[in-house]
């Protein structure tokens, strides 16, 4: 089940937007896992990246219990050369992988995270951030919440002139992260916003068949095809080559969620978040400017 807003207000509805409107300015995504990006917004990040954004792909784990082998290594490697892919396939310019122990955060310093997550803020200017909701519903999994948690003081923290100096020294300047879309992870997250991605559906199903060593898409169409031939069975969906049919696989179930929530909006594909913008961030400052410009009178 997904749920909208609790506090009752309206969804708002992001539409595609004409030309570059957001031309010089940056958006960082923070995944914890090699498939949080491609499952909760492949979509909306290739969007304002076609709309003008830069963009940065942020890991935090190092994603060593997520792969088919029981080798830590190879699967950190595997996990690794996949989120570079996913890099290439949806246009971010640069990734970093903080190397955190997939599973373990919670027993990770949290001020080390969020130290750098500011510096890296700072540093590249991030304007937007694309991450977990830090207070949603039901979050089992601790390398979830600890990146969100992180994530969200570090967008205040790094507008502040007294946190780290140390920066400053190097060149850097403070800078506030204006707008933040926290996705959903778990049935019950309110939302209250939802992202008109359905001319970017291919590419998010490209982007989750590149996560082929922890799915839940990936190579798991052709996979099936190739059981059920073994049982001499066979899903017309699937037919045509490997890649038709993970695709096809991809579009039927992993995205089938999003399929549902443009539907109930009138969209072929979206994809919901709980959006703060730079009002809710920086506060609503409209009610001073109107008293001013209403009551204001010259000194003289």
């Amino acid at each position: 089940m997904i749920m909208p807003d609790d506090a009752g207000k309206p969804v708002f509805i992001e539409r595609p937007a004409e030309g570059q409107p957001h031309a010089g300015k940056v958006l960082a995504a923070i995944q914890a896992h090699a498939d949080d990006v491609p499952l909760f917004c492949a979509g909306t990040v290739a969007k304002l990246l076609r709309e003008g954004y830069t963009g940065y792909l942020i890991q935090t784990t190092n994603d060593e219990k997520c792969g088919p082998t029981p080798s830590l290594g190879e699967t950190i490697l595997a996990n690794e050369r996949e989120v570079r892919e996913l890099a290439q396939v949806l246009g971010f310019k640069e990734v970093f992988f903080l190397g955190y122990r997939n599973h373990f955060m919670d027993g990770d310093s949290p001020l080390e995270l969020r130290a750098r997550l500011i510096f890296l803020f700072r540093l590249l200017k991030v304007d937007t951030v694309l991450t977990f909701n830090p207070w949603g519903h039901y979050e089992e999994n601790p390398d979830h919440w600890v990146t969100a948690r992180a994530v969200e003081a570090a967008c205040w923290m790094a507008a502040m002139d007294k946190d780290y100096p140390e920066h400053f020294a190097a060149g850097l300047q403070p800078h506030g992260v204006r707008e933040r879309y926290y996705w959903l992870t778990r049935p019950g997250q309110p939302f209250n916003r939802v992202v008109d991605i359905s001319a970017e559906a291919e590419l998010k199903v490209t982007a989750i068949r590149v996560n082929k060593t922890q799915g839940p898409g990936g190579a798991t169409g052709s996979r099936l095809k190739a059981e059920l031939a073994a049982r001499n069975l066979r899903l017309p969906e699937l037919d045509g080559d490997d890649e038709a049919a993970d695709r096809a696989y991809i579009k039927l179930f992993v995205i089938k969620a999003n399929r549902e929530l443009g539907r109930i909006y009138g969209l072929e594909y979206a994809e919901p978040f709980y959006y703060l913008g730079p009002k809710d961030v920086f506060g609503d400052t409209s009610e001073v400017d109107e008293y001013i410009a209403r009551y204001a009178v010259p000194l003289r």
